[in-house]
């Protein structure tokens, strides 16, 4: 079998021989002084500039205008989705609204159908 090998790849040894390892193996001074140096770094904390200003969330993390249905759910004028999400879930699992033989499937009460266009259920992927 391994002759079949070779005569498709020509009988070039390269393609059998083992694989070299890119790093050499670590001999008994290496690793001493690798072990130093962990050691021996300390980890500095970043130093914040006086005039730096902190970064404003964006994508889907954004406090954004939300529908007035939704805003009458949560309570806000405007939020980020996935705060917007994680509220209806609490609400969702509070009220025991989720179909327990099918867990995909929200059962709606008079609060969701506001927010799902008036369905009494709603299914979730």
């Amino acid at each position: 079998m391994a002759s079949g090998v070779a005569k498709v790849f020509n009988g070039c040894r390269t393609l059998f021989a083992a694989a070299k390892s890119a790093t050499p193996k670590p001999t008994a001074t290496t690793t001493a002084a690798a072990k130093k140096t962990k050691t021996s770094t300390v980890k500095k904390s970043p130093v914040k500039k006086e005039g730096s200003t902190e970064k404003k969330p964006a994508g889907i993390l954004k406090s954004i205008p939300i529908s007035p249905a939704l805003s009458d759910f949560l309570g806000v004028p405007e939020s980020a989705r996935t705060d917007a999400v994680k509220k209806i879930w609490e609400y969702i699992k509070l009220h025991q609204l989720q179909n327990p033989t099918n867990k995909r499937e929200i059962i709606c009460d008079e609060k969701l159908k506001t927010i799902f266009d008036g369905k009494d259920k709603e299914c979730t992927f």
